[in-house]
């Protein structure tokens, strides 16, 4: 009798451990289940903000420099979307901002270039203008990059004066401005914390290399944006870089 009723109480003691240390199972889940902590989109998104410099007029789509921006990126092992560009030939500072306004665009991007000014100074337009209408050019571009400075690309103004087209138009006075408004746009992307880059130097190269200039006679050839691209894509890796 007490065997029976040992055995009825070793069953009973165990039953209660079990409930309250139940078994828990790793299940794993099903494919196409919902997965918590799944890695994050590595698609990165870039825009491209300026005027006939970034459209790249008078050569293919694929010599753009945005494009072969993307394209280089791709090459370093981003995974990269299309460039969307908001630029067209003859685009002022406040016509650019205008555009930008009427773009459907995403809320923020990866990476963000800014090149815009030359349309600003070829019209005859002050310098004290273009500083108050590329810095809201600047603090925009600084939105759609998620409102951090540090994710855009200020790049500087090419000097046309000394392209066949410039030749005939004071190359010496077109010089002088574009020095002049380089030197706006390079103290506003300091303040604002964003990052620059000078092709100045790079443009005037097409003085003796006409290599350099698009059959337009005035525009960078394509040849002329890989070298753009070659002093951009350190920056903008550091950029995507950061965001891994």
């Amino acid at each position: 009798m007490s065997r029976i009723v040992f055995l009825i109480l070793m069953f009973a003691g165990l039953a209660c451990t079990d409930k309250e240390n139940p078994v828990i199972m790793n299940v794993q889940p099903e494919p196409g289940d919902p997965v918590e902590n799944a890695d994050k989109d590595s698609t990165f998104y870039y825009l491209a903000l300026g005027d006939s410099y970034t459209i790249g007029e008078s050569v293919a789509e694929n010599q753009r420099f945005p494009v072969q921006l993307v394209e280089q990126l791709k090459a370093d092992g981003f995974e990269m979307q299309p460039a969307k560009i908001v630029a067209r030939t003859g685009w002022t500072t406040d016509e650019l901002a205008t555009a930008i306004e009427n773009e459907n665009l995403k809320n923020s991007y990866n990476l963000v270039t800014l090149l815009i000014g030359v349309n600003n100074q070829y019209r005859g337009r002050s310098a004290d203008e273009y500083r108050g209408e590329f810095r809201n050019n600047l603090q925009t571009a600084i939105k759609y990059a998620g409102n951090k400075a540090q994710n855009v690309i200020v790049i500087s103004i090419p000097d046309y004066g000394v392209t066949p087209f410039g030749k005939s138009r004071n190359p010496e006075q077109i010089a002088k401005e574009i020095d002049e408004y380089n030197a706006i746009n390079f103290q506003e992307t300091q303040q604002a914390n964003a990052r620059y880059v000078e092709i100045t130097a790079i443009s005037r190269e097409a003085l003796n290399n006409e290599t350099l200039v698009a059959s337009d006679g005035l525009h960078p050839s394509g040849e002329m944006y890989r070298r753009w691209v070659e002093k951009i894509l350190p920056e903008a890796k550091k950029i995507l870089e950061s965001q891994k």
